[in-house]
């Protein structure tokens, strides 16, 4: 019993550093969604211009979901990117005004521009949980019909846009046809 209780730290110790080594080669940026191939939550909030709205007022077309707050710097980062989709019509963009405060995101919107539909507000952050959000920005891509095909968590930049959202886009697209 005497050589069990000297063993037992050192047990411990090489377990524990095996189990930090391995915790500096994960992925940081993927982050598991179980709501992948599953319908968006139901929902029935305002738009941050004050409007009610549900899941009947989405796109019927392939389109980014895209969480963001007047808080978050990365969003500021990332919305030339969305400015730009808007404005080329290329994809529509709904925008979900995460636990922020709605003259705050109103007055963001009027200064560095509007690239969405329309932004859900949710104020209380209930919709964000629903969807599995760690917080701004995340983006989804969501098919015509409404479910959730792929998660972005950090800034969709044109180089993102390029390599991980143009495929996947162009995969759905020649799934429905």
């Amino acid at each position: 019993m005497d050589k069990l209780k000297y063993f037992v730290p050192s047990f411990v110790f090489i377990a524990l550093a095996i189990l930090l080594w391995r915790g500096l080669y994960l992925d940081t940026r993927t982050l598991p969604s179980m709501l992948i191939d599953k319908p968006l939550p139901t929902f029935t909030l305002a738009k941050v211009e004050g409007e009610p709205v549900s899941n009947s007022d989405l796109p019927d077309e392939i389109f980014l979901l895209n969480v963001w707050g007047s808080y978050c710097l990365p969003c500021l980062i990332e919305h030339p990117t969305f400015m730009r989709l808007s404005e080329e019509g290329e994809i529509p963009v709904v925008g979900i005004n995460y636990k922020d405060q709605n003259e705050l995101a109103k007055d963001w919107l009027d200064t560095n521009g509007n690239p969405f539909s329309f932004s859900i507000e949710d104020l209380d952050g209930r919709f964000g949980i629903d969807l599995g959000v760690y917080g701004a920005p995340e983006t989804y891509l969501v098919d015509a019909e409404g479910v959730i095909r792929y998660r972005h968590v950090s800034v969709l930049d044109e180089t993102v846009w390029n390599q991980e959202f143009l495929p996947a886009i162009a995969e759905l697209e020649a799934r429905s046809n």
